[in-house]
């Protein structure tokens, strides 16, 4: 079967910058037809804009924080409005955040589940009722955090970990209605992983780049958004990935193995 996702009908969380912006510009190259939903506006409007003028696809922005149910449910209403139906959610939007778990506050603790595992959580619920007669594709942004130790980062790792059961749960719940639903765990050099280098001294930093290159065997650092991870987003929004679900798809330069 061909990989062509020309007409799909996609919402894409996060679609203001890194993966999100990504994602939302290779799904309209492709031929998608895609809302993309951030709380970055001018961003969002812009990334939309760009790729709507570069096509041959079509893509908007609306204002949505995900982590806000009522948002969610209203904005994905709209999408399924102007789309005329709903074929494919990616759900990229997340936040990283770094504190040691014994200073860890409720408020820090809070902020990373609502916005990385209750927002997925909103999201599929949402979609649902728009999936459910025809079928489609979830995409969960899950990451190797949730599967091995991250240290400083006890509350991203809870997250992302919780993230990858909704998914297989979900695929199972929902297969019976052809909704197949998969997670990605990327390691992807994004806008975030800068910030996050960025609060590195020089010495930590070249610390771990050594890392960085002793554990990824394709490169020795993380990969492209574009060439590396939006390809294998394509795929799982098209037909192509009919029969396949409840999967952790590793897009990391071999990081992360799983079985």
């Amino acid at each position: 079967m061909p990989i062509g996702i020309e007409g799909k009908r996609v919402v894409v969380t996060g679609g203001a910058r890194g993966i999100g912006a990504a994602a939302v510009g290779t799904l309209v190259s492709e031929g998608a037809r895609v809302v993309s939903f951030d709380v970055t506006d001018d961003a969002g409007m812009a990334v939309a804009e760009a790729a709507t003028a570069a096509g041959p696809g079509t893509a908007s922005f609306r204002h949505t924080d995900v982590s806000n149910r009522a948002e969610v449910e209203a904005s994905l209403r709209e999408a399924h409005t102007e789309l005329g139906g709903l074929d494919a959610v990616l759900n990229i939007a997340g936040i990283e955040r770094r504190a040691a778990l014994e200073d860890m506050s409720e408020a820090e603790l809070d902020e990373m589940l609502d916005i990385n595992l209750k927002g997925i959580f909103f999201m599929c619920q949402a979609a649902f009722p728009y999936l459910r007669d025809r079928g489609g594709s979830i995409v969960n942004f899950g990451s190797n955090a949730g599967l091995t130790p991250y240290p400083l980062g006890s509350h991203y790792s809870a997250a992302k970990a919780g993230v990858m059961a909704l998914t297989r749960t979900a695929s199972y719940e929902w297969g019976g209605y052809g909704i197949r639903v998969n997670s990605v765990a990327p390691a992807i050099w994004t806008p975030m992983y800068d910030e996050f280098r960025q609060r590195m001294s020089p010495d930590e930093l070249v610390q771990h780049e050594a890392t960085m290159k002793a554990l990824i065997p394709l490169g020795g650092r993380l990969g492209d958004p574009k060439r590396d991870l939006a390809p294998v987003l394509v795929f799982l929004v098209s037909d192509a990935s009919r029969f396949i679900t409840g999967q952790i798809i590793m897009v990391d330069g071999g990081a992360g193995q799983v079985r």
